[in-house]
């Protein structure tokens, strides 16, 4: 097929660069994979590309290197709350240059395209013990673009949601319309990377789709892709908890989805490094969030099993909220966890639903006890806490296909 791979192990070669900081961290991304620099004229493409089209692609994707090392370098250091304009305008010029490359790179695999092969395309990884993979295969190139959309977009959600001044006499915080902003962002992200998974990944040979870095992976893929989702319902509740007019069955139904969501990430996640980097950083982000999204969906059906009249549906509210509170204290020594795993971050001051659990559930819990030890005067054991509603996903990923190819190969299929 003529269609190579390699892979340059960590223990093969020089030791990957040092892992610091990375400031703070409220929507998590391993890293971003770099592109390597590509010569489009030079390789062996026997003549098959025009000047034109070798020349357009080097131009683009020499962009999308220069512009990926300097994002990349911002991302990897802590930054002051007085950058993060200027941070949102870099991935906004980053995320354009990917989308500018895309339809030009997309002539390489067009049906019945000798140039497919041609080309060797190199990235480094972030999650994979190999430093980096290189594959003789256009659709690999692709595959790696749309990944580095989604990271990108992962990247634009983190700065909105970082607190800020507003100069209103208010301290920094994490307004409304930002939060209203990341979730269109969030379904952005998961509708490159569902694109990925639909259209890109059943192209590649089932043999090459093994060795693909497991940054790759279709279950890492699905699982970034439906925490774009997860994390946008946390959005949502963050808004409905600090809306007077959203009632409790409209938090506990969103607090529910989040649970499913993390749930559905933890089964779909591949094995991952465990030991030491983005890998372990990763499953513990993982298992913070699934916890927290715990801690809220046994508060709220808590609270509505404690509208009930009867012993028993006052027992079960008993031992959803102490179940919740249980959940909030795992989730703070996983998140403390989280941020100290290299590269080591920063939680930033906790808003939305982070904060009102914080606020409520310790309180909540303690007087819904105390009220009913007082209410029922028989000793009682606490139980098991009661199942949580199922309800069906709301959330789902922004409709996005590969693009048209760009005009240029029309151009390119009447000089051949």
């Amino acid at each position: 097929m003529g269609c190579g791979l390699s892979r340059q192990d960590d223990g093969g070669g020089g030791p990957r660069r040092k892992q610091g900081g990375v400031g703070d961290v409220v929507v998590f991304l391993p890293g971003l994979r770099m592109p390597r620099s590509v010569d489009f004229s030079s390789q062996a493409l026997d003549g098959r590309l025009g000047r034109s089209a070798a020349e357009r692609l080097s131009a683009l994707r020499a962009r999308v290197v220069d512009m990926a090392m300097q994002e990349s370098a911002a991302a990897l250091k802590p930054r002051r709350k007085t950058a993060a304009a200027r941070h949102g305008s870099s991935t906004a010029n980053l995320l354009q240059a990917l989308e500018d490359y895309l339809p030009v790179l997309l002539g390489l695999v067009k049906e019945g395209a000798e140039l497919r092969h041609g080309v060797q395309f190199v990235w480094t990884n972030q999650e994979d013990n190999a430093e980096e993979t290189a594959m003789a295969d256009a659709w690999y190139e692709v595959l790696s673009v749309l990944h580095l959309m989604a990271m990108v977009c992962l990247l634009q959600a983190n700065s909105l949601l970082l607190p800020r001044a507003y100069g209103d006499g208010y301290g920094p915080r994490v307004s409304d319309e930002s939060r209203r902003a990341t979730v269109d962002v969030f379904l952005k992200a998961a509708g490159y990377l569902d694109c990925a998974i639909r259209q890109v990944l059943p192209q590649i040979p089932s043999e090459l789709r093994r060795q693909l870095p497991v940054d790759l992976a279709e279950g890492n893929l699905k699982a970034l892709s439906l925490q774009a989702l997860g994390q946008g319902v946390d959005m949502q509740l963050g808004l409905a908890v600090d809306s007077p007019k959203a009632t409790l069955a409209v938090k506990r139904r969103l607090a529910c989805e989040m649970v499913k969501y993390w749930n559905q990430i933890q089964e779909s996640i591949p094995e991952l490094t465990a030991s030491d980097g983005w890998g372990k950083k990763h499953l513990l982000f993982v298992k913070w969030k699934y916890v927290e999204a715990k801690a809220a969906a046994y508060y709220f059906h808590g609270l509505i099993l404690d509208e009930g009249n009867s012993e028993k549906s006052h027992g079960m509210a008993v031992a959803a909220l102490q179940a919740s509170e249980e959940f909030l204290k795992e989730s703070k020594r996983a998140s403390e966890a989280f941020h100290a795993t290299p590269p080591t971050s920063r939680s930033p001051t906790p808003f939305g639903t982070a904060k009102y659990l914080f606020d409520k559930i310790p309180k909540d819990a303690s007087s819904k006890v105390r009220i009913n030890q007082d209410l029922y005067t028989q000793e009682r054991v606490i139980g098991a806490p009661p199942p949580l509603p199922d309800f069906s996903l709301a959330l789902t990923p922004e409709d996005y296909d590969l693009p048209p190819l760009d005009p240029l190969w029309n151009k390119e299929d009447g000089h051949q």
